[in-house]
C-alpha cells in the first residue's frame, strides 16, 4: 500500500516531502527525466512517489510565486504573465502523470492517492487565484497592455485569458467571499473524484455483469462469444471458483455491452443488460445521486458569489458560444431539423420489427441495436460485423497513423526501448516532415478490468518553448478499451472502434503539432466547444475510399476492401443519423438543465424526474422506470464538460464545415491541408473563430453538417 501523510495542511506536507527528498529518497517525479526526449521513467516511479512530488511541487511553485509577488519591479509581461505560466514544472509533470494513470489503470492505490491530494490541489490552486499581489500585478499588466508594442499575438492572447481566468476564478472577491469562493472550490473538487471513482468501481463490480449459458449466446458472433468466455474464465479464476466452459459473462464496458444489445436474439437478456447499465451509481455502495445534487448546488452558490445566475452563465464566458442563450438557439435548431427524421426512422424500424414480430410490438429502448441493425443489414445486406475482418487492429494502427503522414506530413517510429506503465502499451516517436522529433505518442488499446471505461487523450507533458524557441517536446497519450486478443486471433474492430481511434487520434495530432510557446496556450488548450473540431474532423475519413484502401485488408486472405462492401458501408452512414443526433440532444439539453438552474436542488428532489423533465422536449423513447442517465454521467459531473456538453453537437458543425471544404479541393488536397494544420499548431494562441474564417474564408453554419447526415439535400 502507499504511504500517506496524516494531514492535509500544505505548510506541514511541504515540510515533510522536503525532509523526504534531503533525506536521500530518489523520487524521479523531482527531477527533468535522462531518457532520450525527456520520457517518463515509468519503471522508476513508486506509487508513494507521487503524493512527495506533488507536495515538493506545491512548495517550489509557491516560491515561484512569491519571487513574482515580492519583485519591486514594475510588473511586466515577462515578469508576471509568462512567468506564472512557467511556474509549477514539477507540480504539473506528477498531476499529468498520477492523472493518467489512475484512470487508465484502476489500480487502488493511486485512486486512494487521487482521493487524497485532491483537496491539497484544490487548496494550492485556490491560493494562487486568490492571491491578492498576483491579482494586482496581473491586473496592472492587461490594464496597461495597450502601451506594449513589442508583444506578439500569442503574448497578447495570454494576457486576456490569464486576466479572464483569475476574474472568473474570484480574485475580485473581497473579505469572507474569497474564503467562501476557496471552500466550495475545494469541495467541489473532491465531489467530482468521488463521482469518477464510483463509476469506475460500479463499472467493473460483480453487480454489473450479466452471466449466461451457451443457449442465451443466439444470434452474437463467434468473436464476442469467445471474448466473453474467456471474459468468463478470468472472473471464475480470480474468485477461485471452478471453471464452466459453458458460462459466458457480459459487461458494461463497450467492448462487451454493445455487441450483446446489437446481436443477441433473446429480448428478456437485452433489457436486463440495459436495466443494468442504465441504473449505474443510482443505488448502493457506489450511489451518485445526492453527489450530483450537491455538485450542482455548489457550482450555482459559486456562480452566484461571482455574480451570475447560474453555473452556465458563468462557464460560458470563454467559450465559442459565449452564453446559454446561444447554446440553446443551436440545440433547438438541430431539434428542428432532426426530430421528424428521427421519428420516421423508428418508424421504420417498427414496421420492419413486425414483420416477425405481433403486430403490437412495441419498440423499446433494449431493442433500437438489435432491430435498426436487423434492417440495415437488410436494406444494405451490410452490418459492422462485415467489416471487422478488414480492420485488424495492426493493420489500422498503421492506416490511421498514415493519415497524419498524407494529410500533414508526419511519420511514425515505434520506439521498443522506452519504459511504459504497463505491457499494452505501445510508444511511437512522431516526426516532421523535414525529420525534426515533434513528439511521442503513447497509445493504450486494450480493454482490461479497473480501467475507466471510453477513450481519451491526455498528455504527460505539454509542448512549450522558451525564450530562445527551444521546443519542449510534447507527450501525449491516447487511451481506449478494445476488445484484448484472445488466443492466437488477432484483434479485429468494428467500424465504430476504428471511428473512436480516429478521434482520439485527431486530438494526439492537436497536441503533438502544438508550436505554442506557453503550456495554457498549448495543444487542446483551447475553448471546450472548440477542442472537439480536430477529433470529429478525423472521423469523416471512416467513410473515404481513399484512406480505407491505404490499409483496410482481410486478416486472413489479404484482400483489399470490396468496393461495393465500401458502397454499402458509405450508404450505412446517414442510416439512424437523426436518432444518433437526437440522443446527443437529450445529454445536451440535460446539462443545460442542471446548470441554469437558480434556485438550489432540494433534497427531496428526484434526480430521475429532473432528468425526464428535462430530456421530454428531445425524448426518443418513454423513460424506463429507474434507468438514468445522470448518476454515471462523467463528462458534466467529472470530466470538464459542465455547460459545455453541447460542444460535441457544435463541433459536429465545425467538423462537417470544414470537412466541406477538403471535399471540395480533394481529401488529401495539400493546401487546404496546410490551412487546417495551422489551426493545429496554434492551439489556444489566437481566438478560435479568428482561426477559423481563416481557415474556411467564413464563419461555420449548420448546412454541411445536414447534407452529410441526409437530412438536407447535397444540390439545395
Amino acid at each position: 500500500m502507499c504511504r500517506t501523510f496524516q494531514t492535509s495542511k500544505i505548510t506541514y506536507l511541504s515540510t515533510i516531502a522536503s525532509e523526504s527528498v534531503m533525506g536521500g529518497c530518489a523520487n524521479p517525479l523531482l527531477s527533468t527525466s535522462t531518457l532520450p526526449y525527456e520520457a517518463v521513467p515509468f519503471d522508476k516511479i513508486r506509487c508513494d512517489d507521487y503524493e512527495e512530488a506533488i507536495i515538493e511541487g506545491i512548495r517550489l511553485q509557491i516560491s515561484e510565486i512569491n519571487a513574482i509577488t515580492e519583485s519591486t519591479e514594475q510588473p511586466t509581461f515577462e515578469n508576471t504573465i509568462a512567468a506564472f505560466d512557467r511556474s509549477g514544472v514539477i507540480l504539473n509533470r506528477a498531476v499529468q502523470t498520477l492523472g493518467n494513470l489512475e484512470a487508465a489503470l484502476g489500480d487502488e492505490d493511486l485512486m486512494a492517492v487521487m482521493a487524497k491530494v485532491t483537496p491539497i490541489l484544490s487548496e494550492h490552486s485556490a491560493n494562487i487565484l486568490l492571491n491578492k499581489n498576483l491579482w494586482e500585478r496581473i491586473k496592472t499588466v492587461y490594464d496597461m497592455r495597450g502601451e506594449r508594442c513589442d508583444l506578439s499575438t500569442e503574448d497578447m492572447r495570454l494576457i486576456s485569458e490569464t486576466y479572464r481566468n483569475f476574474a472568473e476564478s474570484g480574485a475580485n472577491l473581497k473579505g469572507e467571499d474569497r474564503e467562501k469562493f476557496r471552500l466550495l472550490n475545494t469541495r467541489l473538487s473532491e465531489l467530482s473524484v468521488k463521482f469518477s471513482q464510483n463509476v469506475t468501481n460500479d463499472m467493473s463490480s460483480p453487480e454489473r455483469r450479466l452471466w449466461v449459458r451457451e443457449k442465451d449466446t443466439k444470434g452474437l458472433p463467434e468473436s464476442i462469444k469467445t471474448a466473453a468466455k474467456d471474459t468468463a474464465r478470468e472472473f471464475l479464476e480470480s474468485d477461485n471458483r471452478e471453471c464452466d466452459d459453458n458460462l459466458y459473462v457480459f459487461t458494461m464496458y463497450a467492448p462487451s455491452y454493445v455487441p450483446f444489445m446489437t446481436y443477441a436474439e433473446n429480448r428478456d437478456l437485452r433489457e436486463k443488460l440495459y436495466r443494468m447499465y442504465n441504473t449505474r451509481n443510482s443505488h448502493g455502495l457506489y450511489d451518485n445521486t445526492n453527489i450530483i445534487k450537491e455538485i450542482v448546488n455548489t457550482r450555482l452558490e459559486l456562480s452566484r458569489l461571482l455574480g451570475k445566475q447560474n453555473y452556465a452563465d458563468y462557464h460560458l464566458q470563454g467559450t465559442m458560444a459565449g452564453s446559454p442563450d446561444n447554446v440553446m438557439l443551436l440545440l433547438e435548431e438541430l431539434r428542428r431539423n432532426y426530430t421528424i427524421p428521427m421519428k420516421n426512422e423508428l418508424a421504420e424500424i417498427l414496421e420492419y420489427a413486425r414483420k416477425t414480430e405481433p403486430s403490437d410490438f412495441e419498440l423499446k429502448p433494449w431493442d433500437y441495436s438489435f432491430w435498426s441493425d436487423k434492417l440495415k443489414n437488410d436494406r444494405y445486406a451490410f452490418n459492422s460485423e462485415d467489416l471487422k475482418p478488414y480492420f485488424e487492429l495492426e493493420n489500422t494502427i498503421n492506416g490511421v497513423l498514415n493519415l497524419a503522414t498524407k494529410l500533414y506530413g508526419y511519420t511514425f517510429k515505434e520506439n521498443h526501448d522506452l519504459p511504459t506503465y504497463h505491457p499494452d502499451v505501445k510508444i511511437f516517436e512522431v516526426y516532421e516532415n523535414d525529420g525534426s522529433i515533434l513528439g511521442l505518442l503513447y497509445a493504450d488499446f486494450y480493454y482490461r478490468l479497473g480501467k475507466s471505461p471510453g477513450a481519451w487523450m491526455t498528455d504527460f507533458r505539454t509542448e512549450t518553448k522558451d525564450d530562445e524557441g527551444k521546443r519542449s517536446l510534447p507527450l501525449i497519450s491516447i487511451v481506449c478499451n478494445f476488445p484484448r486478443p484472445v488466443g492466437d486471433e488477432p484483434v479485429l474492430l468494428t467500424p465504430d472502434e476504428v471511428r473512436t481511434f480516429l478521434h482520439e487520434f485527431g486530438h494526439a495530432l492537436h497536441g503533438l503539432s502544438s508550436q505554442a510557446k506557453f503550456a495554457s496556450l498549448s495543444g487542446t488548450n483551447v475553448y471546450h466547444d472548440f477542442v472537439e473540431l480536430f477529433s470529429q474532423f478525423n472521423e469523416n475519413f471512416l467513410t473515404e475510399t481513399e484512406f480505407l484502401d491505404g490499409f483496410a485488408r482481410h486478416n486472413k486472405t489479404g484482400e483489399k476492401l470490396p468496393e461495393e462492401l465500401v458502397e454499402k458501408f458509405l450508404k450505412a452512414q446517414t442510416y439512424g443519423a437523426a436518432y444518433s443526433c437526437m440522443r446527443q440532444l437529450g445529454f445536451g439539453y440535460l446539462d443545460m438543465a442542471y446548470h441554469t438552474i437558480e434556485t438550489p436542488l432540494a433534497d427531496e428532489i428526484s434526480i430521475e424526474n429532473f432528468e425526464k423533465l428535462a430530456q421530454d422536449p428531445v425524448r426518443v423513447f418513454n423513460a424506463i422506470e429507474g434507468c438514468m442517465t445522470s448518476p454515471s454521467f462523467g463528462h458534466i459531473f467529472s470530466g470538464g464538460y459542465a455547460a459545455g456538453y453541447y460542444g460535441y453537437k457544435w463541433s459536429e458543425v465545425l467538423d462537417a464545415d470544414a470537412f466541406s471544404k477538403f471535399k471540395e479541393n480533394g481529401v488529401f488536397d495539400p493546401e487546404t491541408s496546410r490551412k487546417f494544420k495551422k489551426m493545429l499548431q496554434s492551439g489556444g494562441t489566437e481566438d478560435p473563430m479568428t482561426l477559423y474564417k481563416e481557415f474556411r474564408g467564413r464563419k461555420p453554419n449548420i448546412n454541411a453538417l445536414l447534407i452529410r447526415d441526409g437530412i438536407l439535400e447535397s444540390n439545395q
